[in-house]
């Protein structure tokens, strides 16, 4: 079972990629941990991006679809696994859809998980809010401007990518903002449909 989790920042990708990793037994594979990891491994693929990874640059596509590749080849990958990042743009998704294609495969499911921008934001100072009055660490990212940054450039890159898969037949779209449970249950429901049922 090969699955996609698609969604902005903040609509619990993270979340739900664990809750399917316990479901049905499958990795949840990040591209930034699958690079490091070929870096650290001494990877063909691992000495190509290196260079560009300490100097803080962004991966060339085909770096990063190779990289996925030479992972989900691992045996863990073998039954599956769930891609929470990844693919980010078109070039991306018809890349790795390509070199999928050529091993005999194919992804079985993608799942959007919808969230209003504004809803996002607001849980978003909330969780800030909340972490700073109970004395904890409150993350870098978890500030207004820069969810709107990362916002605004899923919804140029990513975006897109709903109406690809959508006509592949292999998009379900459930809403990211119900509470955890209730998300999770839609999701694994929205894996069960049969694909050719909209």
């Amino acid at each position: 079972m090969r699955i996609v989790l698609l969604g902005p920042p903040g609509a619990g990708k993270g979340t739900q990629a664990r809750r399917l990793v316990e479901e049905y037994g499958i990795p949840h594979l990040s591209t930034g941990d699958m690079l490091r990891a070929a870096v650290d491994a001494d990877t063909s693929i691992g000495r190509k991006v290196k260079d560009t990874m300490m100097r803080g640059g962004l991966v060339p596509d085909q770096l990063v679809i190779a990289a996925v590749i030479e992972r989900i080849s691992q045996a863990d990958a073998k039954r599956g696994f769930v891609l929470d990042g990844f693919p980010r743009t078109m070039a991306q998704a018809v890349g790795f859809d390509d070199l999928l294609d050529a091993e005999g495969l194919a992804i079985d499911h993608v799942v959007e998980l919808k969230a209003d921008e504004t809803v996002l934001l607001d849980r978003i100072e909330t969780r800030a809010r909340e972490a700073r009055a109970q004395g904890g660490a409150v993350r870098a990212d978890d500030n207004h401007e820069t969810l709107k940054l990362r916002i605004d450039a899923y919804n140029e890159q990513t975006a897109p990518l709903v109406d690809y898969y959508l006509s592949r037949n292999i998009l379900r779209t459930v809403d990211g903002l119900q509470p955890v449970d209730a998300v999770a249950f839609d999701v694994v429901r929205a894996i069960g449909q049969d694909r050719s049922v909209m």
